[in-house]
């Protein structure tokens, strides 16, 4: 396909986005071409925005940024066998080499040699984007354009909360983005008897609230491991579900767990932190997994089967805007964490 289209990019190393005209991408070998029908706002989004020291590190412009969405195969490059015109997909945004040691070895999530979308190619903030006919997750159910838009945050969920068994369980949320909202039902549907959650947005507690979650505490008006030990009659957690990257946040998961309690990381912190790795892990016998991104397709696989079977995350999703005229005030919305979900619409 020829011709131009409408996207938004970081055309500077500075604060902001432009609007931008540019050449629809053209699919090289064992690529295809998709038309973006919804896309979504990402915390990562966010950092490449307001241009942080973490994407500054990271991020070459110019780039079209944005990297959870769903759309249409318009066309097919050489060597394409699966994916054809016409499907509706959504992505996986790990792009795998196919040929290091993890991706040989059942791990291309943690590929040596990954690229991202929207970080180190191309991004979905556009009318169209270029991926690997790898990456196409092809929808074979019915699902709404929005949740289909949303895979990667709730992917990045399932694959946290999924990493132990939660059956029978009681389970501690940090972090009530829209990861962690996820993760609330996720918890639920996989067997927790009870979920608590913290955060510092009333908003967002109340989201959760909404979504199942047994107890809401906001650090900033209660001890979260005083709450979390009243609650589970002085023992503690079973489970720590870590989404927040919060160094506060992160120490006291740690301290509101029982001993040989499990711990899934997924929030990324901004800069290192301090651990008090002999009181709060070893001496406690507890066991820390680090979680990046999704399993794949192991995690698609959970995610589409967790979808057939009733679990609901359109409440996750508060705000739908348009791409081109809301992008500046989606932006502020998640900054003031008075939101859900923001999906935007090209």
């Amino acid at each position: 396909m020829r011709g131009e289209m409408r996207a938004i990019a970081k055309t500077s190393p500075s604060p902001g986005a432009e609007k931008v005209v540019v050449p629809i991408p053209q699919p090289g070998r064992g690529e295809v071409l998709i038309r973006v029908r919804a896309t979504a706002i990402c915390g990562t989004d966010v950092h490449i925005y307001e241009w942080d020291q973490w994407s500054q590190g990271r991020v070459k412009t110019p780039r079209i940024f944005g990297h959870e969405f769903c759309g249409d195969v318009v066309e097919v490059g050489e060597g394409v066998e699966k994916v054809k015109a016409g499907q509706f997909v959504s992505a996986e945004t790990h792009t795998a080499c196919g040929h290091c040691f993890y991706c040989l070895t059942g791990q291309a999530h943690i590929c040596r040699e990954a690229k991202i979308v929207g970080i180190d190619r191309d991004g979905c903030f556009a009318e169209y984007v270029v991926l690997p006919e790898f990456n196409c997750w092809i929808w074979d159910i019915d699902i709404p354009d929005e949740v289909a838009a949303i895979q990667d945050p709730f992917g990045n969920a399932v694959h946290t909360a999924l990493a132990t068994d939660l059956a029978a369980k009681t389970v501690l949320i940090t972090g009530m983005g829209p990861i962690g909202l996820c993760a609330i039902s996720v918890a639920k549907r996989s067997g927790a008897t009870e979920v608590y959650v913290t955060d510092v947005s009333e908003y967002r507690l109340e989201l959760a609230r909404k979504l199942g979650a047994d107890l809401a505490i906001n650090p900033t008006k209660d001890d979260p491991v005083a709450a979390v030990r009243n609650a589970t009659g002085g023992l503690g957690a079973d489970v720590l579900l870590e989404m927040s990257g919060n160094p506060i946040a992160i120490r006291q998961g740690f301290q509101a767990l029982r001993k040989a309690g499990f711990a899934s990381l997924l929030g990324i912190p901004s800069r290192p932190m301090e651990i008090d790795l002999a009181s709060d892990i070893i001496f406690r016998s507890l066991t820390v997994q680090g979680i990046n991104g999704r399993k794949m397709f192991e995690t698609w696989y959970q995610a589409r089967a967790l979808l057939k079977a009733g679990l609901d995350i359109m409440p996750v999703i508060t705000h739908r805007m348009s791409l081109w005229d809301d992008l500046d005030q989606g932006m502020e919305l998640m900054m003031s964490g008075k939101c859900g979900k923001v999906i935007l619409y090209p």
